[in-house]
């Protein structure tokens, strides 16, 4: 391998990202970033286009290099790219995303200051499709993006549990371990839970706001919350803390709706009820920005995005079993609040 340091990697995980992935490439490269820098593109064995488009690129520009992934993970293209990385600092960057131009030197020098392992910015939803659009919608309400404070417009610095993406120093990616590649999904998650129980804090900046485009079907939208909730369980398994209750509503949703035809049906459907309440509250909000015709599908995405993650919550407590001690946890914290 050439030896030839650079100051930061950025690593790409691609899978069949054609329509995307020359826009996003041409942003990548024109990052103004007064160091050096190379794109690691780790390609999972795209099925369109990707492939020749990436060889294009590294044909075209030195700091371009594109990896294989056998297994097409994304836990597993990360490591890989680690592995190959020269840069001081490693950078992940998505290849259905657009980050601001700065994102990079900003990064290096919020973690140059000290006092953090991780930094981000904001996660903010830019449909360009029918349904892709309705979900940004939802994903720019409270009821769309929970406790997930990264997702959310903010005026200054935050501290988060976990982020969109991010950069890291590339010795604190490897004194963790990288990417645990049993995760298939939620592996941001549970590498952000090992870097703070290892002491770290994780911040996200305004300035680093990144937009990316969400699913754009009902279908691949339920298949992508079934997900988050299936391996939120076995995060919170062995991350107890990383738990929040805003995590549970969904899972609650799914055994509310199951209680309106039992004997708890009395409590069930007016619980239900009032969920329908803030739905159509939230949607009415939606409609104010975007107007009824663009706002009245977004309770299909509210009941997708809930009720699929809730199910795959409960599907991972079936399958990884009950996380007991991040629920007492929560228990505790929200306890703790009210007294």
């Amino acid at each position: 391998m050439n030896e030839k340091r650079v100051d930061v990697t950025v690593l790409v995980p691609v899978l069949d990202e054609e329509h995307h992935l020359r826009a996003v490439i041409a942003a990548m490269l024109a990052q103004s970033f007064g160091g050096t820098a190379e794109f690691l593109f780790i390609d999972g064995g795209s099925r369109d286009r990707s492939g020749a488009i990436l060889r294009e690129h590294a044909e075209a520009d030195p700091r371009v290099r594109v990896l294989h992934n056998p297994t097409g993970g994304i836990p597993e293209a990360l490591n890989i790219g680690l592995r190959a990385a020269r840069g001081r600092f490693v950078a992940r960057m998505d290849a259905h995303a657009h980050y601001p131009s700065g994102y990079l030197q900003l990064g290096i020098e919020r973690l140059e200051r000290g006092d953090v392992v991780s930094v981000s910015g904001p996660q903010l939803a830019a449909g360009d499709g029918r349904w892709s659009r309705r979900v940004s919608l939802a994903l720019a309400s409270p009821l769309g993006v929970g406790g997930a404070k990264f997702r959310r417009v903010m005026s200054e610095e935050i501290e988060v549990d976990s982020g969109f993406t991010g950069m890291w120093r590339r010795a604190d990616l490897v004194a963790h371990g990288g990417w645990d590649e049993a995760w298939a999904n939620d592996e941001d998650l549970e590498l952000a839970a090992r870097l703070r129980e290892g002491g770290g804090r994780i911040v996200c900046l305004p300035a680093m706001a990144a937009s990316y485009v969400p699913r754009d079907s009902v279908l691949a939208l339920a298949r992508q919350y079934w997900r988050y909730g299936f391996y939120r369980v076995k995060t919170s398994r062995r991350h107890p803390t990383s738990l929040r209750p805003s995590q549970l509503l969904p899972p609650m949703l799914m055994l509310t709706l199951a209680g309106t035809v039992g004997p708890l049906r009395r409590i069930a459907r007016p619980a239900l009820a009032l969920y329908g309440v803030a739905v159509a509250a939230s949607t009415v909000t939606c409609a104010r920005r975007a107007g009824l015709r663009e706002a009245a599908p977004v309770p299909v995405v509210y009941a997708t995005m809930h009720l699929a993650y809730g199910s795959g919550f409960l599907g991972g407590c079936i399958r990884w079993g009950l996380p007991s001690r991040a629920l007492l946890a929560v228990l505790r914290s929200v306890a703790g609040r009210r007294g």
